[in-house]
């Protein structure tokens, strides 16, 4: 079962099969549901995009391996099946990030 803040490795359809790491954002409440809310992450680093592609640095804590950005203007759904390994877990600091942006990308803040 995946859990929210939790780093793992998806394929994303259209990404040519590539894995890469992406965040789970969606509540526990849903566990169960067949499919996952997480936004991806990219090594492309972009700085004009401070507001919806907030940087993380590795640390062990978090299992990355280059400095990366959580693309909150790529929020999508997966089926739990495409879920690969958790890799580490954000920190405080960065869900509280990660919730203020999606608030405002969605328009709920």
């Amino acid at each position: 079962m995946v859990r929210r803040g939790q780093f793992v490795v998806i394929v994303l359809p259209g990404d040519y099969g590539k894995p890469r790491p992406a965040l789970v954002v969606q509540s526990d409440l849903f566990a169960e549901l067949p499919s996952v809310v997480i936004c991806p992450l990219t090594t492309t680093l972009r700085d004009d995009a401070d507001l919806f592609r907030l940087q993380v640095e590795p640390t062990p804590r978090n299992g990355l391996r280059e400095p990366s950005q959580v693309a909150i203007d790529k929020i999508t759904v997966v089926p739990v099946s495409k879920i690969g390994a958790a890799i580490g877990e954000a920190d405080d600091t960065l869900l509280v990030r990660i919730n203020r942006a999606l608030a405002l990308f969605l328009g709920i803040a």
